[in-house]
């Protein structure tokens, strides 16, 4: 791939990385979990970038490849995450080190989302993200309307296990 594309991409990347950041803080429970499926969405993203057409926000494109990368290897792993190693592209990403400090609310909510399917996940992950019905159902490839269903299911089930 030619420097220009590889630029333009780190740029994206290093504007956006916190997006990543939280998916892998939604589909992982250590730092070393955290660091492979960073990585791996990272790969992931590389590898589609060719592919971007520019139709949906780069934001919205970046949440759909790392949400899917991190499901899919969900799934396979069973919570262990494999990495596959990137040596043919050499680029360095600033790095911002994460807050992982978080208050007892915060915790209980993500100790209630893990409880959740994948699909659930990343529904609560978009809309805490303040994504908007359509913003979501274009992510998550649904309707809106599904989109608006599933979101009001979600609620209730959290609500129940934050609410004994």
């Amino acid at each position: 791939m030619d420097k220009a594309l590889e630029h333009q991409f780190v740029a994206l990347l290093e504007k956006h990385q916190n997006i990543v950041h939280k998916v892998c803080r939604l589909y992982t429970n250590n730092q070393d979990a955290h660091n492979d499926l960073f990585q791996e969405i990272t790969i992931q993203l590389w590898k589609a970038y060719p592919k971007f057409r520019g139709e949906a926000k780069f934001s919205t494109w970046m949440y759909r490849v790392g949400l899917n990368t991190a499901i899919t290897l969900y799934r396979k792993s069973k919570r262990t995450i494999k990495t596959q190693e990137f040596e043919t592209v050499s680029f360095k990403i600033k790095a911002e080190p994460y807050d992982d400090t978080q208050d007892q609310q915060l915790k209980l909510l993500y100790q209630a989302v893990y409880q959740l399917n994948d699909i659930e996940k990343a529904l609560v992950f978009l809309y805490l993200e303040e994504k908007n019905y359509s913003e979501i159902s274009e992510t998550l490839g649904i309707t809106e309307v599904n989109a608006r269903v599933k979101m009001n299911r979600v609620k209730k089930k959290l609500r129940t296990v934050l609410n004994p």
